[in-house]
């Protein structure tokens, strides 16, 4: 999504390097992607309608149109229509994530990054979160790319999973194989080992 430039090699989608895009080219690229972000990423200073319909405003949707999609999307992930008008500060944790995923699918984007969807919230709520994923999915038909260190999440949402340690794939195959993947660095962090060979530095009292 070039929110942080790429310093080497390539990034491609349906077998074109997306980092040559440019211009219009670039933006009919990032329509099709829609993204949350782990703490939600809402701006403080706008009303959810306004947060969920953002990138529609940027591009010249008239507000009115874009404000009665956003209410259709915030009414897809579980909220009521009146939550349109209230900021950020007003919602609870489990909401604004529900309004974070509202404001991903506001393009009905064919491919969507998840940043830890369910982090910081209680079991309840996780559930519902990742019910909400599947369901959405199901609706848009998207691909879905997500980051978690939530292993109950994981086998809910995904059906590949790879592991990345130190910048590096070091396993990759389906969820089901998780638990038994035969790489001493994923069966210790799905098992949420302290002993093993990833290291943890903890400071000193």
């Amino acid at each position: 999504m070039s929110l942080i430039p790429h310093t080497s090699g390539s990034i491609e989608v349906d077998g074109r390097d997306v980092t040559t895009f440019r211009g219009d080219e670039r933006i009919a690229f990032l329509d099709r992607i829609g993204m949350t972000f782990q703490r939600s990423g809402l701006f403080d200073s706008m009303t959810t309608w306004e947060n969920v319909a953002f990138q529609l405003v940027q591009e010249g949707m008239n507000p009115s149109e874009a404000k009665d999609r956003a209410i259709e999307k915030l009414t897809a992930v579980g909220l009521e229509a009146a939550t349109a008008d209230l900021y950020p500060a007003e919602l609870s944790g489990g909401m604004q994530k529900r309004v974070g995923l509202a404001r991903a699918i506001a393009t009905d984007p064919e491919i969507l990054f998840l940043d830890e969807p369910t982090a910081g919230l209680d079991p309840i709520m996780t559930n519902i979160i990742n019910e909400l994923i599947l369901e959405i999915v199901g609706q848009l038909g998207a691909t879905v790319v997500s980051i978690t260190s939530d292993m109950s999440s994981l086998k809910v949402i995904s059906q590949r999973v790879a592991m990345i340690h130190e910048g590096q794939i070091i396993w990759d195959g389906a969820t089901k194989d998780v638990e038994t993947s035969g790489n001493p660095y994923v069966d210790q962090f799905v098992h949420s080992r302290a002993e093993g060979p990833i290291e943890m530095a903890v400071a000193a009292l």
